[in-house]
């Protein structure tokens, strides 16, 4: 894929659009969008692992059809390889080459290539980034590296939001076991002391 001199101006755009977000669908999304324009790819997706059934979810894509995202299930284990084992994967043709599960639909749907990195997180993997090219293209060390630094971004924005719900949650569960009439303050003041059979008032001094 030829160099395209928007990549620090996407990654500029990318920054400053998700660092407004508050939920990591609309991360992901705009991470999407984001992607398939500086690449002039055919579409991108953004996948987060599920860790109880061993499969990659989608959560946002641009580009692609309902019919191909909705092809089937994909086994974390089995396929997507840069999820797996946290290294970008560069498939040039991807009706062959046994990683693709689903070359066919690939095909219908007019995918040529494909270029998948990882999403990390904390030094965890918890999700894959994935462009799709409807010509057949030799992905650059430019194109990957640009790839990993948005999903890193990706990544570490969709934890704060993540942190950033908790946090609310934890706050509004606080309130409700505390109550309105129960709040108390650990901060001294002046009236704190005074016996009650004081008769005149502090204001009187």
């Amino acid at each position: 894929m030829e160099s395209h001199t928007l990549y620090y101006d996407t990654i500029t755009r990318l920054t400053t659009a998700i660092s407004q977000c508050k939920d990591p669908e609309e991360v992901a999304l705009i991470t999407a969008e984001a992607v398939k324009t500086a690449f002039q790819a055919k579409g991108c997706s953004v996948f987060l692992v599920d860790r109880e059934t061993r499969e990659l979810g989608l959560v946002a894509s641009s580009g692609l059809s309902r019919e191909y995202l909705e092809k089937g299930p994909i086994h974390f284990m089995q396929t997507i390889q840069e999820a797996k084992d946290a290294v970008p994967i560069a498939i040039y043709d991807v009706m062959d080459d046994p990683r693709i599960e689903y070359p066919k639909e690939a095909k219908k749907e007019g995918i040529s290539s494909l270029l998948g990195v990882p999403i990390i997180s904390q030094n965890k993997i918890i999700g894959a980034l994935r462009i799709y090219t409807a010509k057949p293209w030799e992905f650059s060390f430019n194109d990957i590296s640009m790839a990993q630094a948005v999903a890193l971004i990706c990544g570490m924005a969709m934890e704060m939001c993540r942190m950033h719900k908790g946090y609310k949650t934890s706050i509004e569960i606080l309130k409700n076991m505390r109550g309105k009439d129960s709040y108390t303050s650990n901060k001294w003041t002046p009236f704190e002391g005074v016996p009650k059979s004081v008769g005149q008032s502090i204001c009187d001094y």
